[in-house]
């Protein structure tokens, strides 16, 4: 950020540096190990007196004078010309760092090439043993310019102590000299025998030609036995977060392993060749092979070494975008365009957004990404939105720590989004709009105050049920809405009825056939293991039968298969069931009602990962979304979904991730699904407060279902009220994941910083769906205007599963959520498909629209006036707010 950006977009200036850098690199390393290949080369020859094999050790010194001392030369001031273009600022580190260490090299290097343009053009000239004796110091002055160039190169991966030091020596004899300085030695040798195969395919002699393979054979198999020991020290040697870069985390480091691996097989494989008798033909073509192995090798090495880097140049000192590591942290939320120094624009606006995005990508994501290139911006951001991509920069090394963070405000992040999605890709920007929803029609039942024997109340157990609704490519959330009634028998003291009775239920006429919408039915024993009739839930429900009766006073249908589709395609996430009590013996009608059964698969995927709705552009997981989705899961996590789902084995998302809400046991070691999926993503959702919730769950107020619709939200609160804001409420979950000894936990939650408590120590762990937020969190002893501690609900969780609310009941075995109303719409909701449609039971049975029994409304279950606290403290006390009953309009739909 301090030096000029050299703007090279289509190949980059990482790539230029790796083909400059790895031939010299491969070249230098011959020039070592082939140093003592021919001082032993020509001292074998002088012994035995065998003018061939000193023939030969001639003709190969000419041949690697001219590799070594010409090519090696100008491939070694290459390497100094191009990282001063491409990283000026590591550059300049490491001359001003080890200034004397270089000029140190240089001395050596100027000994190397004297002896070596000696004992080359001296050769047979002078006598043999002097000439020995040349070949011997350049041999030691090669050996020590890489003692010299492998202390800086090592430092540039291993600093130490010099980070806090600064010293020269803790720099140069860094953790992983030795290791590095053996390992690179032991290649050198095998280099060097590498080139001595090339040299001797040229050697007219046939039997001449076989002793020399063998003899260079030797060089090539017997140094890997270093290679392979001293390669082990090297890889404990390096940081800890660098080698989960390596063999965890980048994906982009898997090929380069895979390489050095198959190539150190090749070359030892192709090298014992030679050993052998085999034919000429075979041998001389085996040469050739050899030597791209070999290089490959090299390639595979340095590019793994590169990778353990990331995301630094110098690790844990500069970036590889050649920011300061020191004082970055002042860059974050605040402007990066107006610190850096060679910025044309230091403020983000409207006239200057284009050109500032392009600047944001020059000078924070050039140095490793090209357009069109290597490393192709395009290809990468390809399967996300706009806000995806913010996403993304938001996230940046937080959990895969071999990118740089992004640095810079928020308008600049929009800015940088906004060029690599509409400049780059060329597609349109995304204006938020509001779904036009019209109110469907409902009718509230009449209901007889004084004559009616009986009332029914019945709810859904969460408010909404939410559905990925994409089972072809993966599920983890089926149609499954549950639905639970209390029957209570009205008088003096009213008596909750279970026996002899019957609970019928039936969704409204329209979505009658939710097995043509959504392809669940196809894919479930797939998927869920369950080959079920079309029409027919998990728990053997379907959407209209008969409710089942519970130990706690209740009746329940679990998992009915309801859709938001009505036949006719209309979306309505609020589809009405007429819930109806019987006598079991004679099958009179005792009392019929309504209620909602909320389902919606308005599930916010697309809105980062991209591909759209599903259906009509208004709902559903679109293939592309689903197939973008497991492309990151897969390279992330190393899996196979995508190809598996596209071999027609789609997996159920808790067939790995525990999940008490499908009954999903998962695999040990693996975290649960709500841990992983709020835990993960609250790493790129940071400081949203609740406009994080709404862009995955339906719950927005521009969205067509807006599923947070209870008195609640009236007052002014919101998802995070309860919840705690995203990173909160990932915490919470990720620390019981940590208690339960799961080591990802551990990872994702380590960037992640409270914002409703003071600590991640004074935040309580949590089981998602078993532990929820306690209303008496906030109402102390029960009362609606006062609050416990503070006017949230978050980290006071209920006192078990029995406890929470919409399981609770009071000491007469009525459940809260029963007069309250569903969680997420406790009365009295507001409902933009009818603004009483969730409010029906309490207009039937009490004319407004507020909690059963409001205002006093005690004569819906009592035939007498009560005046005490019958259910809970302070009944009396509270003056719920209620509204009047909204008449609604006929027929909806969703444009």
């Amino acid at each position: 950020m301090n030096y000029p950006v050299w703007e090279i977009t289509s190949t980059g200036g990482g790539l230029l540096i790796a083909i400059i850098a790895i031939a010299h690199v491969f070249i230098a390393h011959l020039a070592v190990g082939g140093g003592l290949f021919l001082v032993l080369t020509e001292m074998k020859a002088f012994r035995a007196n065998d003018n061939q094999l000193m023939d030969y050790v001639k003709r190969h010194t000419w041949f690697f004078l001219l590799l070594t001392m010409v090519f090696g030369g100008i491939t070694g001031v290459g390497i100094w010309f191009i990282i001063s273009l491409v990283n000026p600022a590591a550059t300049s580190s490491l001359i001003h760092n080890f200034v004397f260490g270089w000029a140190t090299e240089w001395v050596f290097f100027i000994g190397e090439i004297t002896a070596l343009l000696i004992y080359h053009y001296r050769f047979g000239k002078m006598d043999t043993k002097a000439h020995i004796r040349i070949g011997w110091l350049y041999f030691i002055f090669a050996w020590l310019s890489l003692f010299v160039i492998n202390g800086i190169i090592g430092f540039m991966l291993t600093p130490g102590k010099w980070i806090t030091t600064q010293n020269f020596w803790h720099g140069f004899f860094n953790p992983s000299f030795l290791p590095s300085l053996i390992f690179r030695t032991g290649i050198a040798f095998t280099i060097a025998g590498v080139f001595g195969l090339v040299t001797a395919a040229f050697t007219k002699d046939r039997n001449f030609q076989k002793r020399l393979y063998r003899y260079c054979a030797k060089w090539i198999y017997l140094p890997v036995i270093v290679v392979i020991l001293s390669g082990f020290y090297y890889v404990y040697t390096i940081p800890e977060s660098a080698f989960h870069n390596i063999f965890k985390y980048n994906p982009a480091s898997v090929t380069y392993i895979r390489l050095f691996f198959w190539a150190s097989i090749l070359v030892v494989t192709l090298g014992l060749l030679f050993v052998w008798q085999a034919p000429s033909k075979i041998q001389n073509t085996g040469v050739l092979l050899i030597l791209v192995f070999a290089f490959a090798w090299m390639w595979g090495f340095e590019y793994t070494r590169e990778i353990a880097r990331k995301p630094y140049v110098i690790y844990d000192y500069i970036y590889s975008n050649s920011v300061p590591k020191e004082g970055s942290d002042l860059l974050y939320n605040n402007s990066f365009l107006a610190h850096a120094r060679w910025a044309n624009i230091k403020e983000v606006n409207n006239e200057n957004f284009k050109e500032a995005g392009h600047e944001l990508f020059v000078l924070q994501c050039l140095a490793c990404h090209t357009i069109g290139g290597y490393n192709d911006i395009i290809a990468r951001t390809e399967h996300l939105t706009e806000r995806g991509l913010e996403a993304k920069l938001t996230g940046l090394g937080k959990i895969n720590k071999y990118m740089p963070p992004f640095w810079g405000s928020q308008d600049e992040k929009e800015a940088l989004s906004a060029y690599i999605v509409r400049d780059l890709h060329g597609k349109d920007a995304v204006k938020p709009g509001y779904a036009i929803v019209e109110e469907a029609y409902y009718q509230i039942p009449s209901y007889d105050k004084i004559n009616e024997e009986y009332v029914l109340l019945v709810w859904n157990d969460l408010g909404m049920h939410c559905i990925s609704d994409n089972d072809k490519y993966f599920s983890f959330l089926p149609p499954a809405n549950t639905l639970w009634a209390q029957l209570i028998k009205r008088g003096e003291k009213p008596e909750i009825v279970n026996d002899n009775v019957v609970i019928e239920y039936e969704v409204e006429d329209g979505y009658r056939n939710p097995q043509d919408h959504v392809d669940f039915w196809e894919y479930a024993e797939k998927v869920y293991g369950a080959k079920l009739e079309p029409g027919t839930g998990l728990a053997g429900k379907m959407v209209y039968g008969e409710m089942d009766p519970t130990i706690n006073n209740a009746f329940v249908a679990h998992m009915i298969p309801v859709t938001p589709y009505q036949d006719n395609g209309v979306f309505n996430p609020y589809p009405l069931f007429t819930v109806t009590a019987k006598d079991k013996n004679t099958g009179a009608v005792l009392v019929s009602t309504k209620t909602v059964a909320p389902t919606s698969t308005e599930m916010g995927c697309r809105n980062c990962h991209g591909g759209g709705w599903k259906v009509n552009n208004y709902s559903g997981v679109a293939d592309k979304t689903a197939m973008n989705i497991l492309a990151v899961h897969d390279r992330i996590s190393g899996t196979t979904l995508l190809e598996d789902a596209l071999n027609g084995q789609p997996r159920l998302c808790q067939s790995c991730h525990m999940d008490p809400a499908v009954g999903a046991p998962g695999r040990k070691n693996i975290m649960n699904f709500s841990s992983s999926m709020h835990g993960f993503h609250a790493n790129y959702l940071t400081g949203m407060q609740d406009d994080a919730c709404n862009l995955c769950h339906p719950g927005s107020p521009r969205g067509n279902t807006t599923c947070f619709r209870g008195r609640h939200k009236l007052m002014g609160l919101n998802c995070i009220s309860c919840h705690g804001n995203l990173e909160d409420h990932a915490l919470a979950l990720l620390k019981n994941e940590e208690l339960c000894y799961k080591p990802s936990a551990t990872k994702i939650r380590a960037n992640l910083k409270p914002r409703m408590a003071d600590s991640y120590a004074m935040i309580q762990p949590r089981i998602p769906w078993l532990q929820e937020p306690d209303c008496l969190g906030c109402h102390r002893d029960f009362d609606i205007k006062q609050f416990k501690h503070r006017p949230n609900a978050f980290n006071d969780w209920a006192a078990g599963f029995n406890a929470l609310y919409r399981n609770r009941t009071d000491q007469q075995g009525v459940m809260c959520v029963a007069c309250h109303g569903s969680p997420h719409a406790v009365y009295f909701a507001t409902n933009k498909y009818g603004i009483d449609r969730d409010n029906i039971q309490p207009i039937m049975y009490q004319g407004v629209s507020g909690t059963i029994g409001t205002n006093m409304n005690c004569s819906i279950c009592h035939t007498t006036e009560m005046k005490h606290n019958g259910h809970h403290r302070n009944m009396v006390k509270n003056k719920s707010v209620f509204r009047e009953p909204v008449i609604p309009k006929p027929i909806a739909y969703i444009k």
